[in-house]
């Protein structure tokens, strides 16, 4: 199958595109940077075609919509797609000229789970304008299908991870190494009220596979949304334990209120706050009866690659 990936070279791109072209399909990747970012590029790249293109300044005028209508393929893979008007000319400049159209959301498209694990079914209510969009596409190209056939996918990641991309980390946040640091050399780390908010990781060669198994299962796929995660999410709580443990340490945790928290953290705040207002639990149970996800990565394992990574570079010192 010819196989157009928009953003073929990012966190998930990296990961998808190497699956597709050992699988046997043919691979154009439309990037900016016309290089894979997180694996290596001697691992089946040599067979892609590359479309160097920056989509951004391309969509100001309608650069983009005639790129995209003078491309060939049978599938659409699209990763860098996050406003409704983006998704519109996409929609625009395949219908009726390809068989399969995937686009990747986000599970804050869900907003905060009333009931967990959240399923791909149930009310969509999200918190950002970032999920509003991504829900809105997803609604749009669900109508289209039922309406016209377009043939539409949608899978939803949750917090995408990999060897070279840090996860979010145990206090909720992107700091760097600080968090593991601390954690590593039995240091306090300040987590809110209880810390039983929930992070959903999933690593980015799992969200290669969901995608794959997609687009390789096209009638079971046509029409649906699917979470794309870790077969499990865990607390704040469990991950600081996890990580501490894996340095043979105990966790040296201290509970403050979201008041106290923002002031210990600083701006860093603001991105726990996010992921403990969301605190997403997602179910797989979709992916797995429909396309056969199999998720080789637990939360847990993907926090071992990822030290591994920092230790042996040398970016963790304990």
């Amino acid at each position: 199958m010819r196989v157009l990936v928009i953003g073929g070279t990012g966190h998930i791109g990296s990961y998808l595109v190497p699956r597709l072209v050992m699988a046997g399909h043919e691979v154009t990747v439309v990037a900016r940077n016309c290089a894979p970012r997180y694996t290596d590029a001697r691992l089946a790249w040599g067979a892609v075609e590359w479309v160097c293109a920056d989509r951004g300044p391309e969509e100001k005028g309608d650069t983009w919509k005639r790129r995209m209508e003078s491309l060939e393929a049978d599938a659409v893979i699209d990763l860098i797609c996050y406003a409704p008007e983006q998704n519109a000319t996409m929609v625009q400049a395949f219908e009726g000229r390809i068989q399969h159209f995937i686009h990747c959301g986000t599970i804050w498209a869900y907003g905060r789970p009333g009931r967990t694990p959240y399923r791909e079914s149930d009310i969509r209510r999200p918190l950002s304008d970032y999920g509003r969009k991504k829900a809105i596409i997803e609604a749009q190209l669900i109508t289209r299908y039922r309406m016209t056939g377009f043939p539409a996918t949608i899978i939803h990641p949750g917090h995408i991870s990999g060897r070279k991309w840090l996860p979010i980390d145990p206090q909720g946040t992107r700091d760097g190494v600080g968090v593991y640091e601390k954690l590593a050399r039995g240091e306090v780390v300040h987590l809110p009220q209880f810390g039983r908010e929930t992070l959903h990781h999933v690593h980015g060669d799992d969200l290669g596979q969901l995608f794959q198994a997609a687009l390789e299962n096209r009638h079971a796929a046509l029409g649906e949304s699917f979470s794309g995660v870790a077969p499990y999410a865990m607390s704040l709580v469990a991950c600081c334990q996890y990580v501490a443990g894996l340095f043979g340490r105990e966790a040296n945790i201290e509970f403050l209120p979201h008041e106290q928290m923002e002031q210990v953290m600083g701006p860093a705040w603001a991105t726990t706050e996010d992921h403990i207002t969301h605190s997403p639990c997602c179910s797989i149970e979709k992916a797995q009866r429909l396309l056969g996800y199999s998720p080789r990565y637990t939360t847990e394992q993907i926090y071992i690659e990822c030290l591994e990574q920092l230790l042996e570079t040398g970016q963790l010192v304990v």
